[in-house]
């Protein structure tokens, strides 16, 4: 493991040392009393609605080796009570929560492979880690832990690793510029371009402007693009002299493309064609975006140089991150799709259409909102409502503010007006009990605020 001592970050940090030797090594971080831990050195972190600074108390009474925190003034009688502890003083602890994580970024000679896009990043995360991690020891960021924050304690959590599997999330433009030059990523991935957060962002080319960032923390990196997304695809068109640029696709020409492709209800299979020798990988997991997730995993796997066989494995054998086509079988034979992490356009496009691999069973829809929109709110929710009749949606409930523009262009649509429901969400199980039959199928999705993932646990035990 590569040491971080005290006197390391002071020097990063430009920080004072209040308490403790520069010698002491830091060898763990966190910013939460609630888990903290006896090498912990906890940073307080000042947020919009509460200042950590003002637990260093409580961090170090739960046993935390030392601090590090912003405009506390310490009393005699705090130092002589805490004696035994490393106390820092810094003028901003997220800054320096930066520095130490870049600082421990540059110890390591490692592959770092980072992950941005409008949907699909953490299971492509999840999948890209499986697959390296046949090599590799591999660090992953834990859920989607890929904000300031998450990333760079993602970073401080390497001790003996072999490779670091990343995810970069965005709302605004600057923030993956920021989480890049912390990372110093050597292979950088984007799924696709979306409209997640296109209320922020104005246009889907900002987004691809956004998201492009990843690129900015080292100076030559492998590049890893789904040709299949039309930004995408025209940026490499117009960049497609820069050899580090590789492509994945189903459509498109791609450096790996996947034919033969067989969808089944919760998995598939495909092929993809390397250097003469035709590869089949089976996915553990249905839907037509995963293949392009899996093409991605064996592309990072054939970038360092894993063997055919464990990139397989890698990929047959990656587990999902929770809450992301989540299929729970009741004994009734209804199953419940628990896809309610997040929703965007393009992710509930996605969803929607691999309802379609359920031919024989009812399919029942439960759409919320999708959050931070903007004027596109009422557009992209329209859209949504003309995939539910597109996919053949038997039956809709909608909940939500602007979910109702979904129940509203079903039915402009032609769906049938008593097959769809606007309901408050107190009212959605309620309705289910009543409407729901054997072997049904049941989807839940919609952005994370909406909490829809709740209604998919507790319908496991209500619809039995």
């Amino acid at each position: 493991m590569k040491k971080i001592v005290v006197k390391d970050i002071l020097e990063i940090t430009k920080g004072q040392l209040i308490m403790g030797k520069e010698n002491e090594i830091c060898s763990q971080f966190s910013k939460d009393t609630r888990t903290i831990e006896s090498e912990d050195i906890y940073i307080g972190i000042k947020g919009e609605k509460f200042d950590g600074n003002m637990f260093w108390k409580q961090a170090l009474e739960k046993g935390a080796k030392g601090i590090i925190v912003q405009g506390i003034d310490f009393s005699l009688e705090n130092l002589e009570e805490f004696a035994d502890k490393i106390i820092i003083l810094v003028e901003d602890t997220l800054e320096a929560l930066y520095q130490i994580a870049a600082f421990k970024r540059s110890l390591y000679d490692i592959p770092v492979i980072a992950i941005t896009g409008s949907v699909g990043k953490t299971s492509t995360k999840d999948m890209v880690a499986s697959v390296v991690s046949q090599k590799f020891k591999t660090l992953k960021t834990i859920g989607n832990n890929n904000n300031n924050i998450g990333m760079p304690f993602t970073i401080l959590k390497l001790k003996e690793e072999e490779a670091m599997v990343l995810e970069m999330g965005m709302n605004h433009l600057g923030e993956i510029h920021l989480l890049s030059r912390i990372a110093k990523p050597n292979i950088c991935i984007i799924t696709n371009i979306g409209t997640s957060h296109i209320g922020n962002l104005g246009s889907r080319e900002n987004i691809l402007k956004a998201k492009l960032e990843i690129l900015d923390g080292s100076e030559n990196p492998v590049i890893i693009v789904n040709n299949d997304n039309d930004l995408l695809h025209q940026w490499y068109e117009s960049n497609k002299d820069n050899k580090n640029i590789l492509t994945y696709g189903i459509e498109n020409k791609s450096f790996l493309q996947a034919k033969n492709i067989c969808l089944k209800e919760e998995s598939s299979s495909f092929q993809y064609s390397l250097k003469d020798k035709e590869i089949e990988i089976k996915v553990p997991v249905g839907g037509e975006h995963f293949i392009l997730n899996s093409l991605c995993a064996a592309l990072v796997g054939t970038v360092l140089n894993i063997e055919d066989e464990k990139i397989k494995k890698g990929i047959e054998t990656f587990e999902l991150t929770k809450k992301r086509m989540d299929i729970t079988t009741l004994e009734n034979g209804i199953k419940i799709i628990n896809d309610a992490y997040n929703a965007s356009f393009e992710s509930m496009q996605a969803t929607l259409k691999n309802m379609s691999v359920y031919p024989n069973a009812r399919k029942i829809a439960v759409l919320g909102d999708m959050f931070e929109l903007g004027e596109f709110a009422e557009e992209l929710h329209r859209k949504v409502g003309k995939e539910v009749v597109t996919e053949k949606i038997d039956i809709l409930l909608c909940s939500g503010e602007n979910a109702s523009y979904i129940a509203e262009e079903a039915k402009n649509q032609g769906m049938p007006s008593e097959h769809i429901y606007m309901l408050a969400k107190e009212e959605i199980l309620p309705m289910l009990k009543q409407i729901v039959k054997p072997n049904d199928i049941i989807l839940f999705k919609a952005s994370n605020g909406m909490k829809f993932f709740e209604l998919a646990e507790q319908a496991k035990s209500i619809l039995k």
